[in-house]
């Protein structure tokens, strides 16, 4: 089995070297410069699991060295069309597209270009950045990917491939029945996570530390269960209360990827993750405030990165 991964970011460059060091056949599709300074120096990995500097295949067009089995697509949502022109040249016949990217906007996108049938959904769950000198910096105790079809057909090869080779690698996670759950499962956490940080800018246990945080928290947690639940997908009451719990820990470093793009004025992903989810709820008739607010404070942000006045008060 074949795989192509874009990308050999924080998410892409750390599954994709764990699969090679499992024994699977894999190659990045990379930018310049970044290819000639993998291809020159290998793809360097920092983690408690294990560090690694590993010689890598790195291709800069999808036409070489295709057409693939599986292509792991580890790009941002704001990269999202220039990354399907990029593997377009890599997708054959058989081809598998995992898409790896938060939220759910982006599956409609996939599959208005390479078809349905071809897209898989699948998520990732990790918490990696990249350092200075693009070494890959794993900094949580999980590394797992989840991936499955998206209608109730059985797994296609390809897929019991690729599981196979992340039970090899050492991975968490594989083969997911119940796929599309775990999708609305973890857009709800992210996306509560994301607007909560970005509009109150601060971690878990900033925000728990405000006299309304929790209370702040646990509304955007319902109101995005019931969109999901609008939408087929509630996680039940267990569910909610686990991860209630998890977004409400006194003292908690967590925060949202989010939160730490928009601090250093970077690009973010507040359209894709909280803009759809609120876009739902508004087709479906739910009151979503705190969504409305989150929203409107990433895209003020936004406007202010635009027109370059990102730490310049009064602009």
């Amino acid at each position: 089995m074949k795989i192509l991964v874009l990308g050999a970011g924080a998410v892409g460059g750390y599954f994709g070297a764990r699969l090679q060091q499992g024994g699977a056949d894999v190659t990045f599709l990379l930018r310049e410069p970044r290819a000639t300074k993998i291809a020159k120096e290998g793809l360097v990995i920092k983690s408690g699991k294990g560090d690694a500097v590993l010689p890598v295949k790195v291709v800069t067009k999808g036409s070489e060295g295709g057409p693939y089995d599986i292509v792991l697509l580890t790009c941002k949502a704001y990269d999202l069309d220039s990354a399907m022109d990029a593997i377009a040249p890599a997708v054959g016949p058989d081809t598998t597209i995992v898409p790896m990217l938060n939220g759910l906007a982006h599956l409609a996108a996939l599959d208005a270009k390479f078809g349905a049938d071809k897209v898989a959904g699948g998520l990732a769950r990790i918490g990696s950045t990249l350092g200075p000198d693009g070494e890959v910096r794993h900094t949580s105790p999980f590394a797992a990917l989840a991936f499955g079809e998206r209608t109730d057909r059985p797994a296609r090869p390809s897929l019991v491939a690729l599981d196979a080779a992340c039970k090899k690698a050492g991975l968490d996670g594989g083969l997911n029945a119940r796929i599309n759950q775990d999708l609305w499962d973890k857009w709800i956490m992210l996306t509560s996570l994301a607007a909560m940080c970005c509009t109150l800018r601060g971690t878990t246990g900033d925000i728990m530390a405000a006299d309304e945080g929790e209370a702040l928290m646990t509304e955007t947690v319902e109101e995005c269960r019931k969109v999901a639940a609008a939408e087929g997908f509630d996680p039940g009451d267990k569910g909610i209360a686990h991860l209630k719990t998890y977004l409400t820990q006194r003292g908690s470093g967590f925060a949202a990827s989010m939160l730490a793009d928009l601090e250093k004025g970077g690009a973010i992903e507040g359209s894709h993750v909280i803009g759809d989810m609120l876009a739902r709820a508004r087709r479906h008739g739910i009151a979503a405030p705190n969504l409305r607010i989150a929203l409107a404070v990433t895209q003020a942000y936004e406007a202010r990165r635009a027109r370059g006045a990102l730490g310049k008060p009064g602009q």
